[in-house]
């Protein structure tokens, strides 16, 4: 072989090898780098208006791997308060989905383009957005009150939502306005989501002693769900407790009596009786559901709020209490000319969902926790 010839073949091999090595041995090398992020994880608390949904929403929102928003369609409510529920579902759905996937600027079909942050209906219920980088005065592990988030986090632009939302892995959204489980499954069979469900119902009774609590707070909400003439009168109140028990009913069949195959293992019935009777057991429930770690730091902080001498008389304030004596207050305070009023228009709903009927004003005294729920949720 001439030298020439030997001279071109050492050349050739030499480039060969160059590119043996830069396309084989340095992706590997680089391998950690160049990993995809995990998709995002999207859990939807749906619930119903005084059912322990906000308590329950903070469980989620104090965790510090989510982005935590409460009730984000009440923008589209309040702007298209003319439609009933049934009309408002699929804004309301595509107003979710946007959430979910950190596009904010759905917000813009309902609120003024100079909107702030503080503008989010109930943003500083979202430790997300009273912590980096939406807020700077906190750290992002902290336990964060509303009260402290909303003195010192509102003068941020709107900007910061989406910026926060997309630094987090999982993203928690609690929702009272959907009332058919039907109306999510684009939702669940979309590619872009990770849907987990978590539906959280309470005893009708407690949920209508509440109701009576907040009757001017959940008006405009009440009239949207079954028309405002039929909230006027005595059984105005009724009517509402009526559509809200035929909702969680047709929900809880679609999600646990007739799953679609893109639904198992995605939905997961939670009573709020359960919770605050073992609020420790049911929150690692809810979070190996959610695939999040319990840390101590949210443990202690879980029983610290379920085991206060608060008697939660603030209606939509979440604070330290007994949780367990106020979810129970119905049973002294309610008539049971009324209770026997709520059995009958949600009887259905209580007999699937596990709870007992009332018979008597002395059964209504005497009953025990544990036959008023004598059957598990799970």
């Amino acid at each position: 072989m001439t030298k020439s010839r030997r001279v071109q073949v050492l050349l050739i091999l030499a480039v060969l090898s160059f590119l043996l090595i830069h396309f084989y041995f340095l992706p590997c090398s680089n391998n950690a780098p160049t990993e995809e992020k995990p998709s995002p994880v999207h859990i939807l608390i749906l619930s119903s208006w005084r059912s322990g949904s906000s308590f329950t929403g903070q469980i989620f929102s104090q965790h510090p791997s989510v982005f935590y928003l409460m009730e984000p369609a009440w923008h589209v409510w309040v702007t298209m308060y003319q439609n009933s529920a049934k009309v408002l579902h699929m804004a309301v759905r595509d107003l979710v989905r946007s959430v979910f996937l950190c596009d904010m600027s759905v917000f813009d079909a309902y609120m003024s383009s100079q909107k702030k942050k503080s503008d989010l209906f109930q943003w500083e219920t979202s430790r997300a957005l009273c912590s980096p980088p939406a807020c700077d005065s906190f750290s992002r592990s902290d336990i964060i009150t509303a009260g402290n988030c909303r003195t010192i986090c509102g003068k941020y632009p709107f900007s910061k939502v989406e910026e926060a939302c997309k630094t987090y892995s999982h993203v928690a959204i609690k929702e009272v306005r959907f009332f058919d489980l039907k109306v999510l499954y684009p939702l669940l069979t979309d590619p872009s989501l990770n849907l987990k469900i978590i539906h959280l119902v309470r005893d009708p009774r407690a949920v209508f002693r509440s109701r009576e609590n907040t009757v001017a707070d959940l008006k405009r909400d009440s009239n949207i769900v079954v028309g405002s003439q039929s909230t006027k009168g005595e059984m105005g109140p009724y009517n509402t407790m009526q559509v809200i028990c035929k909702s969680h009913v047709e929900i809880y069949k679609a999600g646990r009596q007739a799953i679609p195959s893109f639904l198992k293992d995605r939905y997961l019935l939670v009573r709020y009786e359960d919770i605050v009777r073992d609020p420790l057991a049911r929150a690692a429930q809810m979070y190996r559901f959610a695939e999040l770690h319990f840390t101590p730091e949210l443990r202690k902080w879980v029983h610290n709020i379920t085991h206060g001498k608060g008697q939660g008389a603030q209606a939509f304030d979440i604070g330290s209490r007994d949780a367990l004596r106020v979810s129970q207050a119905w049973r002294k305070t309610l008539p049971f000319q009324k209770i026997e009023k709520v059995q009958n228009v949600c009887k259905d709903a209580m007999d699937l969902l596990g709870y007992r009927l009332i018979q008597s004003e002395e059964e209504q005294k005497n009953m025990s926790l544990d036959l008023l729920f004598a059957q598990k949720s799970s």
